[in-house]
C-alpha cells in the first residue's frame, strides 16, 4: 500500500514502534512531542467527567480564553515552535523531519516542569515533575477518584477509619465544637487508642483548656487517654491544670512530686522536696515523701564529709578503698551499704552511723543485717560479721542468731572468699541436716560432712564421701578411725 511521506512519519510517530534514527530517543524535542500528544489524547478523557463542575483552566491557574491566557499561550507556542527548527538544523543530514504542525491543545505545559501548585475544582494541586512526564499527567488526570482522596469531604466516621488504616487525612475541616466532640466520640466507638489519641493531639491544640477538660470530664475514656500521654511526652504543666480541673488532689500532688526527678542539682532537690512535704498525699505517700527528703538531707551531709575525708587523704579506709561513686541521689538500700562499708565503727548520734540510719528510717533487721554482712564481708572485717550474729540473753549467756538465716550466710560469706573455718562455722549453725550436708559439701567443709554421717551413723553415706577426699589427708584418716571404732553402732 503507497503512502505519502507525511502519512509514513504520522505512522510511525503513531505506533508504539519507533523508526529508526541517528538520534537519541530521549532526547528533549521527542519528550516534548511525545508529552504534548498525550495531552491531547486525554483531553476527550477529561472533557467526558463532570463539565459542568469543572472549570477549565491552564496550568498556570488562568481561565482558558481569558486575555492573559492567550497572550502567554502564542508566546509559549512561538517560543517552543522557534526552538524546534533551530533543533532540527543541527539534526544529523542522515535523519529528516517534517515540520511539527502547531498543536491545538489547551493545556500550556510551561509550569508543569517547575513543580507549582494549581487549583483543580477548587482543590489546590501540587504537580511534581517526573521523568516520565506521560507519568506525571495520568497522575493528575486520572479522574475524580484521585482528587477525592486529597479532599477534605469526610464524615467523622469516614475519617476515623480512614486513621485506623494509616491513610494520611486531615483534621483541619473540623472546626465547630460540636463536629470535633463528634469525631471524638466516632474515635472512641473504634475503641483505638492510636486514632484516639490522634484525635486528643487535634483537640488540645484547637480547643482552649477549659473547654477540653470540660468535655473530657464527662468523657472518661478519652480522659485516661489524655492523661496517659500527658505523662507519656511529661507535659507536667498541662497534667496538673487537668487535675486541679479535676478537682484530683491526689494525682496533682505525685504528678508535683515526679518533677524532682528533672533536678540535677542536690541543694535545688532537697528544697522542692521539701516543698511536697505538706500536699496532700495519703499517709502512707506522706511518709515516703519525709523519708526522701530526710534522706537526701543527710546524704548532702555525709558526701561533703566524705569528700573532705578522701582528699586529705587522712582516713585508712578512704586510702585502701577509695570511692567509686557519689552517695547522693541513691536509695536508702545503697546508703546504708556505703555507711557499713565507711562508718561501720562510727557513734549512733553521728548522721552517717548505719545504727542511726537504721533507727531513723525504720529498717527492718532483716534488710540491715543483710545488708551489714554483705559490706563487712567484702571487707573481710570477719571479727564484725562473728559480733553482728552474736547475742546476749538476760543471764548472760551468748548464743548465735541470724534473722536471715544461716544457710544465706554462708553463701554470703563464700562468695566473698571467706576462710575454710569461718565458713565451717556457720555450716554448723544451719540446723536442717540435709541442708547443712549439701552446703558442706558443695563447699568442701570436710569435717562438718565427716562429724554429721558420724552423728547420723550412716556408714555408707560416710563411704562414699571417704572417695570424694585426697588419698593420705588427714580427712581420709579421719574417716577410717569412725569407721573402725567400736563404739559406733551403724545403721547400715
Amino acid at each position: 500500500m503507497n503512502r505519502t511521506k507525511g502519512d509514513e512519519e504520522e505512522y510511525w510517530n503513531s505506533s508504539k514502534f519507533k523508526a529508526f534514527t541517528f538520534d537519541d530517543e530521549d532526547d528533549e524535542l521527542s519528550q516534548l512531542k511525545e508529552s504534548k500528544r498525550a495531552v491531547n489524547s486525554l483531553r476527550d478523557f477529561v472533557d467526558d467527567e463532570d463539565d459542568d463542575d469543572l472549570e477549565r483552566v491552564s496550568w498556570s491557574g488562568e481561565p482558558v480564553g481569558s486575555i492573559s491566557w492567550s497572550i502567554k499561550e502564542t508566546a509559549g507556542n512561538s517560543g517552543s515552535s522557534q526552538e524546534g527548527r533551530e533543533q532540527l538544523k543541527s539534526r544529523n543530514s542522515f535523519s529528516t523531519y517534517t515540520q511539527l504542525p502547531k498543536p491545538t491543545s489547551t493545556y500550556s505545559l510551561s509550569s508543569f516542569f517547575r513543580g507549582k501548585e494549581h487549583w483543580l475544582k477548587g482543590q489546590r494541586v501540587l504537580v511534581f515533575s517526573f521523568q516520565k512526564t506521560t507519568q506525571a499527567i495520568i497522575f493528575i488526570y486520572s479522574g475524580r477518584k484521585r482528587l477525592l482522596d486529597y479532599s477534605n469531604d469526610w464524615s467523622p466516621s469516614d475519617t476515623v477509619r480512614r486513621l485506623r488504616k494509616g491513610k494520611v487525612c486531615s483534621l483541619e475541616r473540623f472546626r465547630s465544637l460540636q463536629d470535633k466532640l463528634q469525631l471524638l466520640e466516632e474515635a472512641v466507638s473504634m475503641h483505638d487508642g492510636n486514632v484516639i489519641t490522634a484525635v486528643l493531639i487535634f483537640l488540645k491544640r484547637t480547643l482552649s483548656k477549659e473547654i477540653l477538660f470540660r468535655e473530657l470530664e464527662v468523657r472518661q475514656v478519652a480522659l485516661r487517654h489524655l492523661i496517659h500521654f500527658l505523662k507519656e511526652i511529661g507535659d507536667q504543666k498541662l497534667l496538673l491544670d487537668l487535675f486541679r480541673f479535676l478537682d484530683r488532689t491526689e494525682e496533682l500532688a505525685l504528678s508535683h512530686y515526679r518533677e524532682h526527678l528533672n533536678i540535677q542539682d542536690p541543694e535545688k532537690r532537697k528544697e522542692f522536696l521539701k516543698t511536697c512535704v505538706g500536699l496532700p498525699f495519703s499517709a502512707e505517700d506522706s511518709a515516703h515523701i519525709q523519708d526522701h527528703y530526710t534522706l537526701l538531707e543527710r546524704q548532702i551531709i555525709i558526701e561533703a564529709n566524705d569528700r573532705h575525708l578522701e582528699s586529705a587523704g587522712q582516713t585508712e579506709i578512704f586510702r585502701k578503698h577509695p570511692r567509686k561513686a557519689s552517695i547522693l541521689n541513691m536509695p536508702l538500700v545503697t546508703t546504708l551499704f556505703y555507711s557499713c562499708f565507711y562508718h561501720y565503727t562510727e557513734a549512733e548520734g553521728t548522721f552517717s552511723s548505719p545504727v542511726n540510719l537504721k533507727k531513723t528510717f525504720k529498717i527492718p533487721d532483716k534488710q540491715y543485717v543483710l545488708t551489714a554482712l554483705a559490706a563487712r564481708a567484702k571487707l573481710r572485717a570477719w571479727h564484725d560479721v562473728d559480733a553482728l550474729f552474736t547475742t546476749k540473753n538476760w543471764l548472760g549467756y551468748t548464743k548465735k542468731r541470724a534473722p536471715i538465716g544461716f544457710h544465706r550466710v554462708v553463701e554470703i560469706l563464700h562468695k566473698n572468699s571467706a576462710p575454710v573455718q569461718i565458713l565451717q562455722e556457720y555450716v554448723n549453725l544451719v540446723e536442717d541436716v540435709d541442708t547443712k550436708l549439701n552446703l558442706a559439701t558443695k563447699f568442701k567443709c570436710h569435717d562438718v560432712v565427716i562429724d554429721t554421717c558420724r552423728d547420723l551413723k550412716d556408714r555408707q553415706q560416710l563411704l562414699a564421701y571417704r572417695s570424694k577426699v585426697d588419698k593420705g589427708s588427714a580427712e581420709e584418716e579421719k574417716i577410717d578411725a569412725i569407721l573402725n571404732s567400736s563404739q559406733i553402732r551403724w545403721k547400715n
